[in-house]
């Protein structure tokens, strides 16, 4: 008994000195600005046609009935990750050959051109072809988080992968922004736009214009500004003359430490030998890649299905929004994500790992994927109760109606707020463990990229299932979950089994393996 009770003492004591003896390196804000540049064009042009591809589609007459409609986004939004997965792997392996600077640069003149074609499509076909070029060229996103992580180390390496998801929210609060603000101005702002007969003939060019032109800050930033992050370690040694033993890390010299290091650049020498891909599929490795994919493809769902959802008649399970009210909607849920990301996701990780922290993510969204679409309910009574012309609603109605709407409202922003905190949660956390499996750096490229890959692929399945089934289950009167419900049901269902998976992943997993490896080289070549 005192053992024990000795050990647990001093176990804390190690604990509290652990506490006392931690200090963060500082971020590397120098590199790390330009590489968030680079990755801000990705989320914004990819969620700026959220709010009005309804109407987008709706507007080229493909569809036979206005239930078909959701099909046909659906395509549209899938056919980016379609391209994407066919070309995701060779940009990242590409990049662990060639280094990570040209790789993003091309994706960045590739966002730009095909988005451009996007804004001028005047037909299904066009916009078809404008999103498929996008996804072909589509490889920074895996490319960046290599490069985040080569200028981390261990102390900061969680808060610097939460700045990736920090920019997917605020890309995607920024593009729905914009989608649903400048989307068809003339028709939206007649007294500016109404004139310019460009914007008549393309209603959905200036929102790609805006795009557009934060992806060319971004590639401009990127030619003047972007640092090589790879190094390649000289060839012709033996193996313990390939690593000299690194400076200790210091809050003055570890930011630092990738200049430093008596590793060189690209130039200098031949890449390490690289695993194969088999050797690379441990089982845990396995796993995280299984749960990730389960949880995309929820995710992939959900984002296909909410700005249907809200565009859809409350007769049909939906909220009756227009254009600007989805965009509005979809930004709003994005106030909580800077505290989320660089204040709370940091110290979460530290206290619990981030493969707790994936789990809690995952079990936030359940709730949010069973509750929303009960807020058609409401939706319906407000059209109800509206029901005829404005201004023969009597005004005793309007306390009500307003009421009923503030409430509408209020539920919505609560759902999406809590959505936003699982979705950093989860994403966050699982950057952090797709970086640490990597065996050494020079694989960092290939873990990346094959979640990438799973992310892409379930983007391709997700969007067209949820149009799909969103589309069956109003055309069918049958009782709950089959009803309107029944994707967002799915898109629960997917989740709980992606935790189920989850729970079977070791904790080790919070340790970054080629981190551990170099520290175990570096004790060696000292040893030698």
């Amino acid at each position: 008994m005192a053992r024990s009770v000795r050990s647990g003492s001093s176990e804390s004591a190690r604990d509290s000195d652990s506490k006392k003896d931690f200090k963060e390196t500082p971020l590397p804000w120098d590199k790390l600005l330009v590489l968030l540049s680079v990755r801000l064009s990705e989320p914004i042009n990819a969620t700026l046609i959220l709010p009005f591809v309804y109407q987008m589609v709706e507007d080229f007459n493909v569809a036979k009935s206005p239930k078909d409609i959701s099909f046909y986004a659906s395509l549209l939004f899938a056919s980016f990750s379609v391209c994407q997965t066919m070309t995701i792997m060779y940009w990242s392996r590409l990049s662990d050959r060639i280094g990570r600077r040209p790789v993003m640069l091309i994706g960045l003149v590739g966002y730009l051109l095909s988005f451009l074609m996007f804004g001028v499509a005047r037909s299904f076909a066009w916009a078809l072809a404008a999103r498929c070029l996008n996804g072909l060229l589509a490889g920074n996103v895996a490319v960046i988080k290599s490069a985040l992580a080569e200028i981390s180390d261990d102390t900061n390496r969680a808060r610097m992968m939460a700045l990736l998801p920090l920019m997917w929210n605020i890309g995607t609060v920024g593009g729905s922004a914009i989608g649903g603000i400048f989307a068809d101005p003339v028709h939206q702002y007649p007294g500016v736009f109404g004139d310019m007969e460009i914007f008549r003939v393309f209603p959905y060019l200036l929102p790609c214009l805006i795009g557009c032109s934060i992806t060319l800050f971004g590639l401009v930033l990127g030619v003047f500004k972007l640092q090589e992050t790879l190094v390649r370690e000289p060839s012709g040694k033996k193996p313990f003359e390939q690593r000299a033993t690194p400076p200790r890390a210091t809050p003055s010299s570890s930011s630092s430490s990738l200049a430093t290091e008596t590793t060189q650049l690209l130039a200098d020498g031949d890449a390490p030998k690289q695993l194969t891909v088999r050797e690379l599929l441990t089982p845990t490795v396995v796993r995280v890649m299984a749960t990730n994919v389960v949880v995309c493809l929820a995710v992939a769902m959900c984002d296909q299905a909410y700005p249907i959802f809200a565009a859809s008649d409350p007769s049909d399970g939906g909220l009756g929004f227009a254009s600007r009210e989805i965009g509005f909607s979809l930004a709003i849920s994005g106030v909580a994500v800077l505290y989320l990301q660089l204040i709370a996701y940091p110290k979460l990780e530290r206290k619990y790992g981030a493969l707790r922290c994936y789990q809690i993510g995952q079990k936030i969204t359940i709730p949010f994927y069973l509750a929303i679409p009960f807020l058609s309910l409401l939706a319906t009574r407000l059209e109800e109760s509206v029901d005829g012309p404005i201004p023969d609603v009597p005004r005793s109605m309007w306390a009500s109606l307003l009421s009923k709407e503030c409430l509408m409202w209020l539920l919505l922003v609560v759902l999406l707020l809590a959505r936003t905190t699982g979705m950093v949660l989860a994403f966050t956390s699982i950057n952090l463990l797709t970086a640490n499996l990597a065996p050494s750096r020079a694989e960092l490229g290939f873990m990346n990229g094959a979640q990438q890959l799973a992310m892409s692929a379930t983007r391709i399945v997700g969007p067209i299932l949820a149009g799909v089934v969103w589309a069956w289950s109003i055309k069918h009167s049958l009782p709950y979950p089959f009803n309107s419900h029944m994707v967002w049901v799915l898109c629960a269902v997917l989740t709980m089994i992606s935790l189920h998976i989850s729970n079977k992943i070791p904790e080790s997993v919070n340790i970054f393996a080629a981190g551990a490896n170099n520290k175990s080289d570096d004790t060696d070549t000292e040893d030698a």
